[in-house]
């Protein structure tokens, strides 16, 4: 795993397809670690409704989900939520009964075999397609990677063990969250504005908000028109701000410009 713990001094890290699939079930594992060494019914910091339980059973059903799509191959329509093939998911929004790290193992598994099958290209339903954002197996993986770095994280904090993540991944995360997540957001409630999110790390991009939504631009730290905010700090700590896991405005990252719009951004979109 060294090519995206140790990326290029202020390079973007070229991960791949590969590379996606050894985080997935990497951090899928951390999760599974983590509330290993939990209670159960033990509460999580980032998703105050959830229990610890509710947090494992939630990435297995998303990764079922998944697994199910790219399986399916070009569609118009997600699969359904409560179909498993394998016969043992619990129906949508509920939590599987008997032992869960098995099963959570299993629906990890069940992700990694449907998108290696599939490889990098195959096109697929995704609920990002008309933010012009690829629609294809490998933007899948990308996506999951994010998805199962945050909970393990979630996890851990609900453990009082948080583990810093590797910074090539956060970067990666970071740039995913920026062109799909907010790229598919509707129109900005706000004024037009620009903000600039900048990585310690190197990278940098410029958010560019207006009635049609947001999109997002790499930029080279300092470049491009100035923006109305800029929030800079480690890589991780800007993904983990923006999934609202932490203060926009702790120690760690700094704000500059028009604080209450970072603010504003950081509140836009919903979060599972």
């Amino acid at each position: 795993m060294t090519s995206f713990r140790t990326p290029p001094a202020g390079a973007f890290p070229a991960l791949r397809f590969p590379d996606w699939l050894e985080l997935v079930e990497d951090r899928s594992a951390a999760l599974r670690k983590a509330a290993g060494t939990a209670d159960g019914q033990a509460r999580v910091p980032g998703c105050p409704d959830w229990t610890v339980r509710d947090l494992v059973a939630h990435l297995g059903q998303v990764q079922r989900f998944w697994a199910a799509a790219v399986a399916a191959g070009p569609a118009s329509r997600p699969p359904d939520p409560d179909a498993d093939a394998v016969g043992d998911a619990a129906p949508s929004g509920e939590t599987p009964s008997g032992e869960l790290t098995a099963w959570s193992a299993r629906s990890t598994a069940l992700l990694l075999d449907a998108l290696r099958a599939a490889g990098p290209d195959l096109e697929c339903w995704t609920w990002w397609s008309t933010s012009g954002s690829p629609a294809t197996a490998g933007a899948v993986a990308r996506h999951q990677v994010q998805e199962a770095a945050v909970h393990a994280r979630d996890a851990q904090d609900a453990v009082g063990a948080p583990e810093p993540l590797p910074p090539a991944l956060a970067v990666d995360a970071l740039d995913e969250f920026l062109h799909i997540g907010f790229g598919s957001m509707d129109g900005w409630p706000h004024a037009p504005a620009r903000v600039a999110l900048v990585c310690e790390e190197g990278p940098a991009w410029t958010l560019i908000l207006d009635a049609t939504g947001a999109s997002a631009i790499r930029v080279a730290p300092g470049g491009g028109p100035a923006p109305g905010a800029s929030l800079t700090g480690p890589a991780e700590e800007l993904l983990l701000a923006l999934y609202r896991r932490v203060p926009y405005d702790r120690g760690t990252l700094r704000v500059s410009g028009d604080a209450e719009l970072v603010r504003q951004l950081v509140v836009w979109s919903p979060l599972d």
